[in-house]
């Protein structure tokens, strides 16, 4: 089960008494100071992900998607827009049209990372694990294809970026893909998966060593009943890849089956790196050899370290820490939100750390050690991003005697004071990258900083009482909330008689509500809703213009799930 999943599940008293009586840990007091290595995080990046438009790896649809854009868009001389220009079902059906719209998505994906590397670059980090989920389904059984040559030239274009500043990539492939499961068909998906992750680091064409470091670090899975037969199945797999996949393949302990004592005998006798996570060690260990806790575990840094010295392979480990209170093994395998100290690993070390805030967890080590770039960061400003180009409509635009609703759309202009109309504030190369002043920390638990909050309207009940507001839950979808405006061809239903006092009860009200940040599905590569933005309505109000009638459907909130694949 995912660890990070939430659920209800009841805690055993049983597993509470456990879990309060084992010893406590033994923690080394060595501090890796001063800092020398590269410091990195896991695919999605907090900050540019709350962008305008989102920056992000990981836009991923459905298969049902796929099936669906094998069908030519109703309108296909316009761009398709989530309700009023789908893909039109009652046309013939084409598999290369279908697989245009995924290979969109991954490429879409693939040059954002371009984005995230140079925003890396600018505060002072330079390590990331690229999101298994950046090509969707490129691995699957029916629904699978390779990356080159429709992606080869954008994933050049990345490892050029990767090259010129330095940096490292990696991937960490499913916790589906085990090389020691007894089933062929988990076997058989595994071998394509590995397939697919040696083709991505492949194509961004590295400098030779940077080639080397770009590893797939994997888990061995489950024990199937029997560690031994298991170990066996692994061997006989392993040697039989490619020679590409066994040069980039490395194994991590984990914090179930297969704690580290398991698995250095076994990456000593084949040639595989050795990854050791701290927090899985801290859950799962031989407690024959070592005591929980970062200081035994030290007496193993030399054997660890030669695993990769003898590939040639520049050697990482992994940071992470249990959430604040857990008790149980089951809660002390969740992460937490940011970390609160450094390991006792090399300074020299890359170390990836897996935390739920992302890149604000490294900006949180930053600045508690002084690491190298703290001084570059300031705090977010709350629901104000300086560095993004707000648009603001021209005076009567959307008014009446205006443009029409469904026009001048994409001529939003700011104004200078001396009326000067200009159409960009912020250059292209700048847009989201923190600002002048490097706005890029939010303090933990303020990640609702990032977005603007959103004007939203909710009736009157009857009898002129607002109707309670309904507590937000999680984030919401941006493309989601789509204007719920009606076709011309479709007849307007029949109203309702007025009811008395009818003014009072068609009076509206105005809460404030965070504006929900977009999920990872396939509507984000085009919303072309037509609802005013929060600046569009300031500036009506401040020219004392009316703002347009907002949706007449309820909006849904979906609750995005930002849980990184292990």
């Amino acid at each position: 089960q995912d660890p990070e999943a939430e659920d209800d599940e009841q805690i055993d008293d049983a597993d509470v008494e456990q879990a309060l009586a084992r010893p406590p840990p033994v923690d080394s007091d060595y501090l890796p100071l001063p800092w020398k290595g590269r410091l990195g995080y896991a695919c999605l990046n907090t900050y540019l992900r709350n962008a305008n438009p989102p920056v992000f790896s990981s836009r991923t649809c459905r298969i049902a998607s796929i099936l669906e854009h094998r069908h030519p868009l109703k309108h296909p001389s316009l761009p398709e827009h989530p309700t009023k220009n789908r893909p039109d079902r009652d046309q013939p059906a084409d598999v290369a049209r279908g697989q245009a719209y995924v290979e969109a998505l991954g490429l879409a994906n693939a040059r954002d990372v371009v984005k995230m590397l140079r925003w890396n670059d600018r505060y002072g980090i330079k390590f990331m694990r690229l999101s298994s989920e950046m090509f969707p389904f490129a691995s699957h059984a029916e629904y699978g294809y390779k990356l080159a040559p429709f992606a080869a030239e954008t994933l050049a274009e990345v490892g050029k970026v990767v090259a010129e500043l330095g940096h490292r990539v990696t991937t960490h492939p499913g916790q589906f893909t085990q090389l020691g499961s007894p089933r062929p068909a988990v076997i058989a998906a595994s071998l394509r998966d590995l397939a697919y992750h040696d083709e991505l680091l492949s194509l961004l064409q590295l400098p030779p060593q940077a080639d080397r470091d770009a590893v797939m670090v994997l888990h061995m899975g489950g024990v199937f009943g029997d560690k031994a037969a298991t170990l066996a199945r692994f061997r006989a797999h392993y040697t039989s890849l490619p020679q590409s996949i066994k040069n980039r393949v490395v194994l991590e302990n984990d914090d179930v089956s297969w704690h580290v004592h398991d698995l250095l005998p076994v990456c000593e006798e084949l040639n595989i790196p050795l990854v050791l996570d701290f927090h899985h060690h801290n859950i799962l260990f031989d407690a024959a050899h070592v005591r929980e806790g970062t200081r035994d575990v030290v007496a193993l840094f030399p054997r660890i370290a030669a695993t990769w010295a003898r590939k040639g392979v520049r050697q990482k480990m992994h940071y992470s820490e249990s959430e604040p209170g857990a008790v149980t093994r089951r809660e002390r395998r969740k992460h937490a939100p940011r970390v609160r100290g450094l390991p006792p690993c090399d300074r020299a070390m890359d170390l990836m750390v897996e935390a739920k805030d992302k890149e604000q967890a490294v900006f949180e080590l930053m600045r508690v050690y002084k690491l190298p770039g703290f001084e570059r960061l300031a705090g977010v400003v709350p629901f104000r991003r300086d560095d993004e180009n707000r648009p603001v409509l021209k005076r009567g635009m959307g008014s009446k005697g205006g443009k029409g609703r469904g026009e001048g759309l994409g001529e939003m202009d700011v104004e200078t004071e001396g009326h000067e109309v200009v159409n960009e504030v912020v250059p292209e190369e700048e847009v989201s990258m923190g600002g002048p002043d490097g706005r890029v920390y939010w303090p933990p638990g303020m990640e609702e900083w990032l977005r603007p909050k959103k004007r939203v309207i909710v009736k009157k009940e009857d009898g002129g009482k607002a109707a309670p507001a309904k507590k937000a839950k999680g984030k919401v979808k941006a493309t989601d909330i789509v204007k719920a405006e009606q076709d011309d061809e479709v007849a307007t239903p029949a109203k309702r008689p007025a009811p008395r006092h009818a003014a009072s009860a068609r009076k509206k009200v105005a809460r404030e509500v965070p504006t929900p940040s977009t999920s990872d599905g396939e509507d984000e590569m085009a919303d072309f809703s037509t609802h005013e933005t929060e600046a569009e309505v300031e500036v009506k109000r401040a020219n004392g213009m009316k703002a347009r009638t907002p949706a007449r459907k309820s909006r849904r909130a979906l609750k995005v799930n930002y849980a990184e694949d292990e």
